[in-house]
């Protein structure tokens, strides 16, 4: 059997770190085709390879009592959890009309435009009334330059680059530097790190119970790594701003045993009903762009110097440093700036066109490396009361991908994902459960997603 990439050296850091072997897995190596002439990438690989790495630091964090692993056909269709999903007997929405591949003058860019307030920014960007006009004015300018209108209105667009142009940029060396999962330990706090009373649980479903996670994340990566923490018993908080509130089904998706409520950090009662919540946190989830919560005192760093036990993940897009870190940025889109796009582009009648990867593994990868820098950072806690930080990003996860061999494995047509059924006030959902099993059982979701902001800014 072909063996799973361990994502450089983040698994093996992680198997140092928890002193345990990676998890185990099972099922298919290769599964989703490509287009004839298109090399693809080993997105199976990095799928198998990031949940696995959640599974083995959760094996640390459970010892030898119980042990998770991972099975190929859970995970193809975790990585396509939006896909699967139907809301009342209706497909879930993906991409809005205006995202996605437009040409330009001189080839093509990447738009993003889900959220209203992006499609506002981005026409106003381009001096377009109407989305039709939006075409026009991009064929009136290179991809450079509308990448730079565009960002520059705090739209969201990446112009599609070759490898080769994503290699000589300046936002290259940023993006590729380090591990995987970049792990900081925190300096000397002003407060003395308190013994964490949190233990895990014994119900091997649910080892996370009693556990306080504070999400503040959006879209994807983040909200896939506090679903799977709900998942195996952790009180999730899902955190959004009232006047930027979360696409409907995306919340769906990813909303599974969590609770969810508004905060304006703006308004000074909001903010310090959250810094009250922080004092009794164990985990924080951080996925806002670069800056973006730096006024509020929610970076990893202040965190840390308030609560030397707390334990803080962050996301970013771009890297977490470099000239694109406070950048907006979504999976489609840094695969359209670091060649992903290029590499998966097809002629058709239309002529050349760029591509995408088969589903939203940037994201998806990322949300599980999130997951398991949480898990080990917790086996630290347990042992020294004392937390840290880890740090992931989109395009770090992209040069993880572009790293894998693509290998020569047989591809092979996966069965039909084990569909689930819940009531919801959304309506009944179908959707797919989390990729891990425990003792050979899946882990499931025990409660559908709760009304988008209905619940109160406290913990269960």
């Amino acid at each position: 059997m072909e063996s799973v990439p361990d994502l450089g050296s983040s698994l093996r850091a992680l198997e140092v770190m928890s002193a345990q072997p990676a998890a185990p897995w099972t099922g298919s190596r290769r599964w989703w085709p490509c287009a004839d002439g298109v090399p693809a990438l080993d997105v199976e690989g990095l799928a198998l390879g990031a949940v696995r790495a959640a599974a083995t630091a959760l094996n640390a964090l459970m010892g030898t009592t119980h042990r998770y692993s991972v099975a190929a056909g859970p995970t193809a269709a975790a990585f396509d959890s939006l896909g699967h999903l139907r809301v009342g007997g209706r497909k879930a929405e993906g991409f809005a009309p205006l995202s996605g591949f437009r040409k330009t003058a001189d080839g093509w860019i990447r738009l993003h435009a889900n959220y209203p307030h992006h499609a506002a920014r981005l026409m106003e960007a381009v001096s377009a009334s109407e989305p039709a006009d939006v075409d026009r004015a991009l064929l009136a300018m290179t991809a450079l330059e509308a990448e730079h209108l565009i960002a520059g209105n705090d739209g969201v667009a990446a112009a599609v680059r070759t490898r080769e142009e994503w290699v000589a940029a300046p936002m290259f060396e940023a993006a590729s530097e380090g591990p995987w999962i970049t792990f900081d330990q925190p300096g000397q706090s002003a407060e003395a790190s308190r013994p964490s009373s949190w233990v895990p649980a014994a119900e091997p479903e649910r080892p996370l119970a009693g556990l306080k996670v504070l999400d503040l994340t959006r879209v994807i990566a983040g909200p896939v790594a506090t679903r799977l923490l709900g998942a195996l018993g952790a009180d999730v908080l899902r955190i959004d701003p009232p006047h930027l509130p979360e696409l409907t089904d995306a919340f769906i998706d990813s909303g599974f045993d969590k609770h969810s409520a508004e905060a304006d950090f703006r308004n000074p009662d909001d903010l310090a009903a959250v810094m009250d919540l922080l004092e009794t946190a164990d985990v924080v989830v951080v996925g806002y762009r670069g800056g973006g919560l730096d006024r509020f005192g929610l970076t990893p760093d202040a965190l840390l110097r308030r609560r030397a036990d707390l334990v803080v993940v962050a996301l970013g897009a771009w890297g977490h440093g470099g000239p694109w870190q406070a950048r907006r940025g979504f999976d489609s889109l840094v695969q359209a700036a670091c060649g992903i796009a290029d590499r998966y582009g097809q002629s058709g009648d239309g002529g050349w066109r760029p591509g995408a990867l088969p589903v939203q593994a940037l994201d998806h990868a990322t949300g599980y490396g999130l997951a398991a820098a949480v898990f080990a950072l917790l086996v630290q806690r347990l042992g020294t009361g004392r937390g840290g930080a880890a740090r992931l990003s989109l395009a770090r996860t992209a040069e993880e991908l572009l790293l894998l061999s693509t290998g020569t494995a047989t591809e092979v047509e996966l069965p039909e994902p084990d569909f689930h059924e819940l009531d919801s006030p959304y309506g009944r959902l179908r959707y797919v459960g989390p990729p891990i099993t425990v003792d050979g059982v899946p882990v499931g979701y025990q409660e559908p997603p709760v009304t988008y902001g209905s619940s109160a800014l406290r913990w269960r």
